[in-house]
């Protein structure tokens, strides 16, 4: 037998050719059966993308973020919709001094981070060098090129160095940082990350305590430069208002306009007070120069992360196991149209035209003709021999056919070990029991397995009934009282296919269809011998047998073309070794 798999099915699937012009609008059916025959694409894609993303969650370093808050008090003044512009435009620029480089060179310098490795020899990022490469930038500077065009002598290129791995640090440390305003709050945040706890920490803090040193720094210095300024405008008070009291005196000692006394009394004391205002001012500018006081104030230090902040485990897990699943779903997409292989009936039923096709599932039971089927006795009990589900409608279909006066039908693989032979075997068995007077020819000379099987030691078969026909009545075997086994033979130059096609032969099928209801013959498969195209023209029709998941498409359809091209009848299609969840 060519598979020793007893097979399982459904009924004869009778299906419509597609409407012209048009395709079958997708049902939920479609949908579920695409997942049933794709779910290893999708399963396996997903996988791989949860274990690349298990990979990069356990091998990448964990960063931790500390974050220190402030409260910034603006000096404003105005209206309310005039304050509250003020507020914003003031706090905003207070977040650019936070994230000045002096700001965050000063925590550099503070917390040594230009000797610390994790700040200053990162190696460039794939981004990093795809960006330098764009913009034709080299990461390291030409040192070689700016010796030979003597750009700077030799005792400055270590100072020079030192200079490019304190911005390296600064630059890095620009990354690792964020400020941000809380809210519509006064209230700013600034965050730091590091690969440790206690770094994120001591960063947070030294840059909230950097950026009050430069905001001190700042106002001290406004105060200084306006002192300075007051310092220049008190002395030119000072002369006038001594110029003013030199006129008054001089008018006073002789007296001749009491109105320009009063005019001279009047400015006089303006200068006076204008003297003594701007002292006042003076002495208050000198002191916020020696005693300033910060705009920004800490009202939360940062404190040790719990957990690390980065890479979200979560995230990043339920992330890839989304993506994993749209790309599995889409290579399965692309797998399941572009797949010629057999896997559903319509593909035959619409491509063909052929009136039925019908699917065999492969059961888990093992079958062997010939422990139900001795060769040359009759003992073998027809009720012992197992109906094989799906085969009995199979059969009833074939019954069918008969009525139309096929009785001589042929069953050909498209390929080799597409269990044809198999079907032969048992559908001239299920006929045989129905009570027909069946013969079962083995005409498949690449590979007789019926012979084998059923009739080892036989000494005649069919290549000897072509010679002598009087030898039908010893060379077929009687398995049952309504079934006969005609074995192949000894098979020499020439196939038995080939022979029958010639009419030339003792056997004829015209007397064959006299004595019995209906003969099946087994041929060779169609890709292994051209049997098939020189016996099907003599057949009353032939059964095409595909192997699910296994024959093309393509290949089916020019066997059902080359044997139409020869004059065979197609009565149908046989889709064998479908698994069971195609009945589900």
């Amino acid at each position: 037998m060519t598979s020793s798999t007893i097979f399982s099915g459904v009924s004869p699937i009778p299906l419509a050719a597609a409407a012209p012009g048009g395709n079958s609008p997708l049902t939920l059916r479609d949908m579920l059966f695409f997942l049933r025959m794709r779910w290893l694409w999708v399963l396996a894609t997903t996988f791989a993308f949860l274990a690349m993303a298990g990979t990069y969650v356990l091998t990448a370093e964990p960063t931790f973020v500390a974050s220190t808050q402030l409260v910034i008090v603006p000096q404003v003044s105005g209206s309310e919709a005039q304050r509250a512009f003020a507020e914003d435009a003031f706090i905003e620029g207070q977040l650019e001094i936070a994230r000045s480089s002096d700001v965050v060179g000063g925590t550099v310098r503070a917390l040594g981070l230009d000797t610390d490795p994790d700040f200053v020899d990162q190696t460039p990022s794939l981004q990093d060098r795809a960006k330098n490469w764009l913009t034709g930038i080299s990461s390291e500077p030409d040192t070689e090129s700016q010796e030979a065009a003597g750009t700077g002598p030799r005792e400055a290129q270590p100072h020079a160095e030192d200079e490019r791995i304190q911005d390296r640090a600064i630059a890095t440390l620009l990354n690792m940082i964020g400020i941000r305003r809380v809210g519509s709050s006064t209230i700013i945040e600034i965050s730091a990350a590091a690969s440790t706890p206690q770094r994120a920490v001591a960063i947070a803090d030294m840059l909230a305590r950097q950026y009050i040193q430069k905001n001190i720094a700042m106002k001290a210095n406004a105060s200084r430069q306006y002192s300075e300024w007051l310092e220049r405008f008190v002395s030119e008070q000072q002369r006038g208002l001594a110029e003013a009291a030199s006129a008054l005196a001089s008018f006073t000692s002789n007296p001749r306009d009491q109105f320009k006394l009063a005019e001279l009394q009047s400015a006089t004391d303006a200068r006076r007070s204008l003297y003594e205002n701007t002292l006042n001012q003076l002495t208050e500018a000198r002191q916020r120069i020696t005693y300033p006081v910060s705009d920004a104030t800490i009202v939360s230090r940062a404190t040790l992360p719990l957990s690390k902040a980065r890479p979200r485990s979560t995230l990043i897990i339920a992330f890839a196991a989304a993506v994993g699943l749209g790309v599995g779903l889409a290579l399965a997409m692309i797998r399941h149209v572009g797949d010629r292989r057999i896997i559903r009936p319509h593909q035959i039923a619409e491509a063909s035209g052929l009136p039925f096709v019908t699917l065999l599932a492969t059961s888990r039971k093992t079958h062997l003709p010939a422990r139900f089927l001795p060769a040359g006795t009759g003992s073998s009990s027809t009720a012992a021999y197992p109906v094989i589900p799906g085969m009995a409608e199979l059969s009833a279909t074939v019954v069918g056919l008969r009525r139309k006066r096929r009785v001589v039908i042929g069953i050909v693989a498209v390929d080799p070990g597409s269990g044809a032979s198999t079907i032969a075997c048992e559908l001239a068995v299920l006929s045989s029991i129905s009570g027909a007077h069946t013969l079962l020819i083995d005409a498949a000379a690449q590979k007789s397995s019926l012979s084998k099987s059923i009739a080892p030691h036989s000494s005649t078969g069919l290549v000897d009934v072509l010679d002598n026909g009087e030898l039908i009545q010893t060379a077929a075997l009687p398995l049952t009282s309504t079934l006969k086994f005609l074995p192949l033979g000894k098979v020499e130059a020439v196939t038995p296919a080939i022979r029958l096609s010639s009419r030339r032969t003792q056997l004829s099928f015209a007397d064959l269809k006299k004595e019995f209801d209906a003969i099946f013959i087994d041929i060779s498969a169609f890709s292994a011998s051209p049997d098939a195209n020189a016996i099907a023209p003599e057949l009353d029709g032939v059964l095409v047998v595909t192997s699910h998941g296994r024959t093309s498409i393509d290949d089916t359809l020019r066997v059902i073309d080359t044997l139409r091209n020869v004059g065979a009848e197609i009565l149908g299609a046989v889709i064998n070794h479908a698994p069971e969840r195609m009945h589900s």
